[in-house]
Parts: C-alpha cells; sequence; structure tokens
C-alpha cells in the first residue's frame, strides 16, 4: 500500500467511532417524520458532540446514530448561528470521544482529511489540503463567520457538522459550508474557536462576544516587512472589507489594513483574537495595532455586542 493511502486510513481509523449520523424528525399525526440529516463527533467520552447549528435549528426531535448503528435520542445543550456550532448530549453509555488538536498549528497545503455522511451515505471520507487559513464567510444566515479554514477536501449536503481531521486524527476543524456553483471551496470552524463555543455553551446555553466588524485573511509576513518595522510577528490578519457602521469603521480602520496586536498583545491567527474578544471588552475601548501602507499606528476602537 502507498503511504498516501495508509496515513488516510489510519487516521480515520483513529476517529471514525466517535463520528455519528444527526437525525431530525418532526411529527406528524402522531408519527415521527424525517425531515433532515447532518453530521457530528463525540469530544466527550460522557456524550457531548459537536455539529452545525443550522443542522439542528428549530428540530422537534434529534436522534444520533453511532458507528454501531445504534441510535440514541439527543438533547440540545445550546447553538451559537454566529460561528454555526450547536452542542448536543446523549446518554446511556461510555463513548470514546475525537481527540481535539490544534488548529493554530496548521499550515496551508498540510493535508487534511472529512469525515461524515453526505446525502446520507454514512461515514464517508474525502481528503485535501488546507487551501487559506483565517478566513471570514458569510453564513446560511447571513451572519459573518470568523476563524474559517478552507479546504479543497470535498463536501456535500450532509456533511455539516462532521469533523475535519489532520494526519494525526485529531480534530482541527468542523466542517459547516461549500460556495454554491465552486469546486474545491469548502470551509471548517476552527476546533480552536470551536473549543471556546463549547466551553460557553456547556456552561450558559448561549454565547456572548465582542464584535469589530472586519472580514479578514490569516496571511505569513515576509522578512524585510518584519525586519524594517521590527516586527515579532510572523503573521498577521489581513482586513478584506469593514462592516458599515461597524466597531473598526468608527474606529478608522480600512480594507487592506493588518491586524498586528491588540492592547500590546501580539495577535497571529484569527483565534487568537477571537479569543483575546470576550464579553468583558463590550463597550469598553481597546487598543488595536495596525500596519497601514508600511508604517505602524495605533487605534482606540471600542467593540460592539454581536447579537
Amino acid at each position: 500500500m502507498d503511504s498516501y493511502s495508509a496515513t488516510i486510513i489510519d487516521a480515520v481509523e483513529k476517529v471514525k467511532t466517535a463520528v455519528v449520523k444527526i437525525e431530525l424528525y418532526k411529527k406528524d399525526k402522531n408519527r415521527e417524520v424525517p425531515v433532515g440529516t447532518g453530521s457530528g463527533f463525540l469530544f466527550s467520552s460522557d456524550g457531548f458532540l459537536f455539529t452545525n447549528s443550522h443542522v439542528v435549528h428549530n428540530a422537534e426531535t434529534i436522534k444520533v446514530k453511532l458507528y454501531d448503528g445504534s441510535t440514541r435520542l439527543a438533547t440540545l445543550i445550546g447553538e451559537d448561528p454566529d460561528t454555526d456550532l450547536a452542542i448536543l448530549k446523549i446518554s446511556e453509555a461510555d463513548f470514546t470521544p475525537a481527540k481535539l488538536g490544534d488548529a493554530e498549528i496548521l499550515k496551508i497545503g498540510q493535508l487534511v482529511i472529512a469525515i461524515g455522511n453526505p446525502l446520507g451515505f454514512q461515514h464517508t471520507v474525502t481528503a485535501g489540503v488546507v487551501s487559506a487559513l483565517g478566513r471570514t464567510l458569510e453564513g446560511q444566515t447571513g451572519r459573518m463567520m470568523d476563524s474559517m479554514i478552507q479546504t479543497d477536501a470535498a463536501l456535500n449536503p450532509g456533511n455539516s457538522g462532521g469533523p475535519l481531521i489532520n494526519t494525526d486524527g485529531e480534530v482541527v476543524g468542523v466542517n459547516t459550508a461549500t460556495i454554491r456553483g465552486a469546486q474545491g471551496l469548502c470551509f471548517a470552524i476552527s476546533i480552536t474557536t470551536a473549543k471556546e463555543i463549547a466551553n460557553q455553551l456547556i456552561r450558559f446555553g448561549k454565547v456572548k462576544r465582542a464584535y469589530l466588524g472586519v472580514v479578514m485573511q490569516q496571511i505569513d509576513l515576509v522578512p524585510k516587512l518584519r525586519a524594517i518595522h521590527e516586527l515579532p510577528n510572523k503573521q498577521a490578519l489581513f482586513i478584506s472589507a469593514v462592516a458599515e457602521g461597524s466597531p473598526a469603521q468608527k474606529a478608522g480602520i480600512l480594507s487592506g489594513d493588518l491586524i498586528l496586536s491588540l492592547n500590546n498583545q501580539m495577535i497571529e491567527t484569527s483565534d487568537a483574537l477571537f479569543k483575546m474578544l470576550t464579553e468583558d471588552k463590550i463597550g469598553q475601548f481597546q487598543y488595536i495595532g495596525i500596519l497601514r501602507n508600511n508604517y505602524k499606528t495605533e487605534f482606540r476602537i471600542t467593540p460592539g455586542q454581536k447579537n
């Protein structure tokens, strides 16, 4: 067997029993009628699992079909449409969860593998590479989702909520979306962001976060630029758009700016920025370090609340 195939097989073997099929039902004349399916994966031995908000939103009954074919009734713990994440809980067994990796060390070009249930075909595996990191994407609700991993690992309807894994079998993202009409443009929510969201959903049932209003992409900084400006950053966040009326626009931030820091703390990834935009930052001015037209500057910005 070739090494490429062996790598994928070994990675899938480590996580496959944690991947589940989400089945949605509604009541019709005292009987359950199936209305949709999706994917998910267990991340704790006591039955907590990730899926997408758009998969389970407004569902009357949610069932989870495990790898062994058994089915469990699931409870919706909480969902966050802004990141398209939802947490479900199942019981009655001691589960083997997927191992969660570190999305902040992903590299463009790195091999990744998606597992899910596209179009109802259970435990379908596709492979590809990381195409871009730290993307901002408009979700199905119209909200902008940050910290997205772009990949060309094929996703189809039903893949939503399944894991994106690295070659060690560790989950690095939660598969969420494709661009309609495009080939090889698929997206996953960074697992680093997903863990932060899960913590709040399990504790409070909802998420509060500060909001800047920028569309961004994670980029590498060339050594010459770093040397000229004496930057510790190896990466920065390139702003491709600023939302009308947003805190970023009010602060004077422009499309084309590079985010370097927040309150003098270096920012290299969208995950790092997400972690810092906590509830306590809402309505309180912060200092954001920007590189604009080869000049370092600092703006005072007052984050709003993302509702």
